[in-house]
């Protein structure tokens, strides 16, 4: 059995990736379509939230990935520094645009679900802030990578800058955790009880989760994709520079 560091060869990895990906995707498009047109059409609505509570299948699965995408960066970043595979830092850098949109996507659609149910469209929630200010650091990271020529320096300072934001990336997922004050409620996803339990306040019932739970597998399949399909196109367009680069040499 091969070690997992041969998929540091980029030719390698470009053609597991052309066996992968259809898989992958069939795979995120199938949950997708069956998660959301189960949740948003097949549930009933929420008794005290109506059928506000369904945006939970868009809002949950986009702020998770958007938070663990950064971790992902965040690993891919040190492999990196570590041992020098240009691969990861490229994985890290197509992680990035795809884990903003996901951050976009969860501010959004917090805010259409909070205004209803806090009576504001935005509130300065220890939760809340940490991740807009993970989102700012996708922003800054993506364009470091577009401001400097060199890719090893670009790597080099943007992984640097995904440490850094790795602290926000934390505290986006335990702020409820480490303060009780704020609007956004605690942890739920992963606490069930059923419809007629005695405490539903802060836990997810059955007939909500199941969808959910298919949406965010949805999500995360979506993420692998783009994330591998965006990897092979920023490998290939290394190489063409290179060639390029030679080229003008000649």
């Amino acid at each position: 059995m091969g070690s997992v560091w041969e998929y540091a060869n980029p030719v390698k990895f470009s053609r597991t990736v052309s066996k992968v990906l259809p898989f992958v995707s069939v795979g995120a498009l199938a949950c997708l379509a069956v998660g959301l047109v189960w949740g948003f059409f097949f549930t009933p609505e929420d008794y005290r939230q109506g059928s506000t509570v369904k945006i939970i299948y868009l809002h949950v699965p986009a702020a998770m990935v958007a938070i663990n995408a950064w971790l992902m960066m965040l690993v891919a970043s040190l492999i990196w520094l570590v041992r020098r595979h240009h691969v990861s830092a490229l994985a890290a850098r197509a992680a990035a645009p795809v884990g903003l949109v996901m951050t976009l996507i969860a501010l959004a659609t917090g805010a259409i679900w909070g205004q209803p149910m806090w009576g504001t469209w935005w509130a300065w929630d220890p939760r809340l802030t940490s991740f807009l200010i993970l989102t700012l650091f996708y922003l800054g990271y993506i364009a470091l990578w577009e401001a400097l020529e060199d890719p090893d320096t670009a790597a080099d300072l943007t992984s640097v800058l995904c440490l850094v934001g790795s602290v926000f990336a934390i505290l986006s997922r335990y702020a409820v955790n480490f303060w009780n004050q704020g609007l956004h409620q605690g942890a739920s996803v992963m606490r069930v009880e059923a419809v007629t339990g005695a405490d539903t306040e802060e836990k997810v019932s059955n007939i909500f989760f199941a969808p959910l739970m298919v949406c965010m597998a949805g999500f995360v399949l979506l993420f692998l994709a783009l994330v591998l399909l965006r990897t092979r196109t920023e490998i290939h367009r290394r190489r063409l520079k290179a060639i390029e680069a030679r080229e003008r040499m000649a």
